[in-house]
């Protein structure tokens, strides 16, 4: 049974940091591109960042570009989502995903999701 699960998120004030983890079991993921998704309240998910599965391919959503890095490590089956100058937008439910086709931007293309961790930012 494939389980990702979130860690990290909490509460941060405006130009904080916070970093997220997301550790994967159940089968192993180096060959799969790994992504990160968030939504807030009333809104639909949106792509935050995403990796290939050897780290030699990222993108980012220009909203955080500069701001927050995407890196894995395959050994240990885990992405991370390190997000710095954290901004009141940025508040979400962050979710890691699996990349198994298609787009690296499209939540269609990701198959495997975790739960989600909360990440309230304060002005």
């Amino acid at each position: 049974q494939v389980q990702l699960v979130e860690s990290g998120g909490g509460l941060a004030q405006a130009g904080g940091s916070l970093r997220l983890s997301c550790a994967a079991s159940g089968r192993t993921f180096s060959r799969n591109a790994m992504g990160w998704f968030r939504q807030a309240p009333g809104t639909e998910r949106e792509f935050v960042a995403a990796i290939s599965w050897s780290g030699a391919t990222i993108y980012y959503a220009d909203s955080v570009k500069g701001r927050f890095t995407i890196s894995r490590d395959n050994a240990k089956n885990t992405v991370y989502l390190q997000m710095s100058s954290l901004q009141p937008e940025d508040t979400a439910v962050y979710y890691c995903a699996v990349k198994t086709q298609g787009s690296f931007v499209s939540s269609s293309g990701y198959t495997y999701w975790g739960q989600g961790t909360q990440v309230t930012v304060s002005s």
